[in-house]
């Protein structure tokens, strides 16, 4: 579903993505983890064009995305995005930001977006929330929310880029159970995430960057049991030990 070749990005003189490459097969989890600044955010922006890239090649389900002629907004409609912040409409109900790009983007009749979103909000368990505004509602609510939006244009596959590292404590978890729904339904994802007991429960690979390079790309089970790259194990032990 997801294939990344070769890939380069520069910020001026920075190198901030350096020669990277992986796949992310339909229905696979694969968990993206690394330091502050190691590229991690800006690979999964470029998946679907929110960043562009000066070398190599991104292709989502076959569409190229250093093609010039792809129809950027046509293949982000096909792939869900979960950011940090939110970034709801505060001004809309929580049944309106769920219809708004359904209506806009992929045509549906208002009844049949309000039909779908009321369906997704109950998956997420805030069916109950549908006519309150995002500022009513909690951080892990709003990210729930979110989640749903982004399942109600029916993409292909699931990004998300560091979903719960604004949220407190108490709220992760809300989150992460929602995650985990959908790599069991057998979404295809690729996370962005500090949240290592996340990633021991439901991914199937763990890549791990540093300074814009995937250092680690392999199963979960051997990057926690066993990784190769001495940083990775540097890593491991500073996060795992607290």
């Amino acid at each position: 579903m997801i294939s990344i070749r070769n890939v380069s990005k520069w910020y001026g003189d920075f190198r901030v993505l350096d020669g990277c490459s992986t796949a992310v097969g339909k229905g696979e989890v694969v968990v993206v983890c690394g330091p502050s600044g190691s590229g991690k955010s800006t690979l999964i922006k470029c998946v679907n064009g929110l960043e562009p890239f000066q070398q190599g090649d991104i292709r989502v389900d076959g569409t190229s995305l250093a093609d010039p002629k792809t129809d950027l907004p046509r293949l982000r409609a096909r792939v869900g995005m979960v950011f940090q912040h939110f970034e709801l409409f505060p001004h809309l109900s929580v049944i309106d930001n769920l219809c708004l790009a359904q209506i806009k983007v992929l045509g549906r009749s208002r009844e049949a977006a309000r039909d779908k979103g009321m369906a997704l909000l109950a998956r997420v368990g805030l069916a109950e929330q549908a006519q309150k505004h995002p500022g009513q509602l909690s951080g892990g609510q709003q990210q729930r929310v979110a989640i749903a939006r982004a399942l109600a244009m029916d993409p292909v596959v699931m990004l998300f880029d560091e979903p719960t590292s604004a949220l407190d404590p108490e709220m992760v978890s809300e989150v992460l159970e929602v995650m985990v729904q959908l790599a069991q339904e057998g979404m295809t994802m690729m996370c962005v995430t500090h949240e290592m007991g996340f990633a021991r429960r439901v991914a199937d690979r763990v890549i791990f960057m540093d300074r814009g390079a995937i250092l680690e790309d392999v199963p979960a089970d051997q990057f926690f049991a066993a990784p190769r790259a001495e940083r990775t194990r540097e890593f491991l032990s500073k996060i795992l030990d607290h």
